[in-house]
């Protein structure tokens, strides 16, 4: 255990921490296992891998995760919701959007 309280805080904020067995991120998300292994194979989503070898998963890729079922849920073939979700995330870059739906970043640029 760490004796620095605030590096432990930390990790609570951390949109990137991979704190989330696949396990626990399936049941999170509301898919099977292999949904997430075939969002790893298409590159979308490629969860840290533990000292063990087993996937790590963070808030922001569960995110991703959920919005991929959303759209496979709506009958989009899981390699065409991958690109969708791609293509999003570069647009959001460019114009400082949230892809899931949020307020802009920061317009004051």
């Amino acid at each position: 255990m760490s004796s620095d309280p605030s590096r432990s805080v930390s990790k609570f904020d951390d949109e990137d921490y991979p704190a989330f067995t696949m396990g626990r991120a399936a049941e999170m998300v509301g898919v099977a296992q292999p949904f997430l292994r075939s969002l790893e194979e298409a590159g979308l989503v490629v969860p840290e891998r533990s000292a063990g070898g087993h996937r790590r998963y963070s808030r922001r890729q569960l995110r991703k995760a959920e919005r991929a079922r959303r759209l496979v849920d709506q009958g989009t073939p899981v390699a065409a919701a991958c690109r969708i979700i791609s293509l999003e995330d570069q647009l959001a870059e460019y114009t400082d959007e949230d892809p899931s739906g949020g307020q802009a970043k920061d317009s004051s640029v």
